[in-house]
């Protein structure tokens, strides 16, 4: 009888242990061991964000530090990102031009551009909101892992930024491109070099082509709406219609012809 006791007391022990009101902290081991990229990334992420929120409002010390550990962090996961879609390096005509088409390899060299140039609050501003919006998506992993019950309130936020994640990445997009003239004021402000427009230019291309990431030429598509809209408004001046007008016939002449887009997925 005691025997049968113990036995039942420990199944119930353990049984008590799996239930969705417990944190489950070997499920979580055990998922950090079996996914250590994802999770680093995650990690990273998440320094993004506070460094981010450090360099807005410096409380942990220098903002001008936080913003280059900022840019760090960001091309720390493009390149992981990348070895978890192309693997191991190799020296080819072929894995190059993978590389090139990735949008991995984009923000790796949108980190690699800025941070030879001065400070710049919309410079940090698209790899916040991707890391909040990758964290967030990650973070909901981690805790259904933990227990279904766990943390209700982080939850809530997660919900939150998932709801507005079609947003966030118009915002990305937009501050892409609203980046491309204001590299070239930051030239004559001295906080950035000659070449840095038309090396800015090279990432707003490819982004504007890239395969999984629609929301670059989507935007440029309603700006280019907007702006017609407003220049053939009755009451718009004639020199502000030229100017929209020039605008939209510069623009178009620069964009990259146009690709089938095989997916509307949004990557980093």
């Amino acid at each position: 009888m005691s025997d049968s006791n113990e036995g039942s007391s420990t199944s119930s022990g353990n049984t008590a242990s799996q239930s969705p009101r417990g944190l489950n902290f070997d499920a979580l081991k055990a998922h950090v061991i079996a996914h250590k990229i994802d999770c680093a990334l995650w990690a990273i992420r998440m320094v993004v964000i506070v460094f981010s929120i450090g360099y807005f409002i410096p409380i942990f010390g220098s903002a001008q530090n936080a913003y280059y550990k900022v840019l760090i962090a960001n091309a720390a996961i493009s390149a992981l990102r990348l070895h978890q879609r192309l693997g191991r390096v190799q020296f080819s005509r072929q894995f190059l031009s993978e590389l090139v088409l990735e949008d991995s390899c984009h923000y790796l060299f949108y980190s690699l551009i800025f941070i030879y140039v001065a400070p710049v609050n919309l410079v940090i501003l698209p790899v916040l909101l991707f890391a909040i919006l990758h964290a967030a998506s990650y973070s909901l992993t981690l805790l259904d892992t933990l227990g279904q019950n766990s943390w209700w309130g982080c939850r809530l936020l997660i919900s939150l930024v998932e709801f507005q994640s079609l947003n966030i990445l118009r915002l990305v997009a937009l501050s892409e491109i609203l980046l491309m003239p204001y590299t070239v004021l930051l030239i004559l402000m001295g906080r950035a070099g000659l070449l840095t427009p038309f090396i800015y230019y090279n990432f707003l291309t490819q982004r504007y082509a890239s395969r999984r990431n629609p929301y670059t030429r989507n935007m440029f598509h309603e700006l280019r709406l907007l702006f017609e809209k407003t220049a053939y408004k009755p009451n718009t001046p004639q020199f502000v219609k030229t100017i929209l007008l020039t605008i939209i016939n510069f623009t178009v002449k620069l964009a990259p012809p146009q690709i089938q887009v095989q997916s509307p997925t949004a990557q980093q």
